[in-house]
């Protein structure tokens, strides 16, 4: 963008010489260029208000962006244990192991940021979430739709087979 506004400068200082037989113009309009550019520059990096994010679902709603419910699968917990390989850089099944992300074993039914010695997000340990089926089946679809201001930056599984399958796992273990 600046590389954009400092053709149109120079664009600008050409056109003002021409403009002036004796070239006397010229310095006002470099001039004038310099305050254009600063300005633009400025406006370009502070420009329009942020949108701000949905506010989160309610800690016992588990509507998902897609609209299906958790009801409509049959998770199958060999298939989860595939397709949880991607959730394993950061989580354990096992108990009292954590790694970036708090240990999942016995996570069905847990109160979130309950896990002792994890230092959970805000967000987390204060969302009122009960990780129900159905609330993880919402949670894996968008975490931080759920959970917004969560650390996990896992963007989530659109398929919702594979959420499923991923909580018959966590279930089995």
């Amino acid at each position: 963008m600046a590389l954009g506004v400092a053709v149109a400068a120079l664009a600008l200082a050409a056109c003002s010489k021409k403009a002036s037989d004796d070239g006397a113009s010229a310095p006002a309009a470099t001039e004038t260029t310099a305050a254009t550019t600063t300005t633009t520059t400025t406006a370009a990096t502070t420009a329009g208000p942020t949108v701000p994010a949905a506010p989160a679902p309610a800690a016992d709603n588990t509507d998902t962006i897609s609209g299906v419910k958790y009801a409509s699968y049959t998770g199958d917990a060999t298939k989860g244990a595939d397709v949880f390989v991607t959730c394993k850089t950061c989580h354990a099944i096992e108990a009292g192991v954590n790694k970036i992300g708090p240990s999942l074993h016995d996570v069905v039914g847990r109160k979130a940021g309950q896990i002792p010695g994890f230092a959970y997000s805000p967000a987390n340990k204060n969302s009122g979430i009960t990780w129900t089926e159905d609330k993880l089946f919402q949670y894996l679809e968008k975490p931080q739709r759920v959970v917004p201001g969560t650390k996990m930056t896992f963007a989530g599984f659109t398929d919702p087979q594979k959420r499923a399958d991923v909580i018959a796992y966590l279930k089995a273990n």
